[in-house]
């Protein structure tokens, strides 16, 4: 019988690409990790990594293996949700993952209303940006979160994963006068922070009118950001959402551009008790009803 534990590590390791990532991102040793590797392969009884120094690459048995796990983990998943599904209360620990900008008008009536239903359910809130939402979910350091992607930043398709639909916003762009996207090549812009889906989408939508922009500033918080254009410092883009307290001096210009949030979590915990209560409360402060069958 394979071991699930050691199925896992040779999924993080097709998706992180070296035994280093994976021991850093799991709280293992390296080497802890090349053992339970190299235990994987006798139980197997098939070469699974070739090895070229200090580099290892996935054989194309270990690819079909990882292809496998994914389908083990969620009936695993799937299974754990049936049994918590017998429980007549919701209990236990429910970790939640989102951007900044859904906390005020999204995540907190989700989590009054998730309070107010379930009072033994312990809510635990991660704030972080949507590029990390995945690993965090893999690892199961959060059970829920919101991912986004932009019309120039799609997400990647994850098989560990499972997404629906939450939300749909308007990009603004903000400065101090209406001029279109196409004439701003010239002007400084405030992007997020190099790594974020906000600095790509800055970048490649621009680059979408024939230009390359100059980045002058990083913020992430987009009350900093209408700050700075307000205060003559650049333009930017700025969702719906980002837009709780405008500048009187800036103008929103509203674009052909869209953000989209969805709702993630690990494949085959759709129906768990806690998130399903999760999902209908954030689909109600999002105004948005669930979507079944996805």
């Amino acid at each position: 019988m394979l071991d699930v534990r050691k199925l896992r590590l040779l999924r993080e390791l097709s998706r992180r690409g070296t035994i280093a990532a994976v021991a850093e991102a799991l709280t293992f040793t390296p080497s802890a990790v090349s053992q339970q590797l190299t235990a994987l392969e006798r139980e197997t009884g098939v070469p699974l990594l070739e090895r070229t120094g200090r580099r290892v690459t996935l054989t194309p048995a270990a690819h079909r293996l990882v292809e496998r796990t994914e389908e083990v983990l969620a009936t695993l998943h799937e299974a754990a949700a049936e049994l918590a599904a017998t429980t007549t209360a919701l209990t236990g620990t429910l970790r939640i993952g989102v951007f900044p900008t859904a906390i005020p008008t999204i995540l907190t009536p989700a989590l009054v209303a998730l309070s107010t239903d379930h009072p033994g359910l312990d809510l635990t809130v991660t704030e972080l940006d949507p590029v990390s939402v995945p690993d965090a979910l893999r690892d199961e350091s959060l059970d829920i979160a919101l991912i986004q992607e932009y019309d120039y930043v799609p997400a990647a398709e994850d098989p560990a994963l499972q997404t629906e639909p939450l939300l749909e916003e308007t990009v603004h762009l903000a400065a101090l006068s209406a001029e279109p996207l196409a004439v701003r090549r010239d002007a400084p812009w405030i992007a997020g922070t190099p790594g974020t889906l906000c600095h790509a989408m800055t970048i490649r939508a621009c680059e979408a009118e024939g230009f390359t922009p100059h980045i002058r500033h990083h913020a992430d918080d987009f009350g900093t950001v209408l700050a700075l254009v307000a205060a003559g410092q650049g333009v930017a883009f700025v969702p719906d959402l980002g837009v709780v307290a405008p500048h009187a001096a800036v103008v929103l210009t509203p674009l052909p551009i869209r953000r989209r949030t969805h709702l993630a979590y690990r494949r085959g915990t759709r129906d768990h008790p806690a998130i399903s209560a999760a999902r209908t409360a954030l689909h109600d402060a999002a105004e948005v009803p669930p979507i079944d069958g996805i």
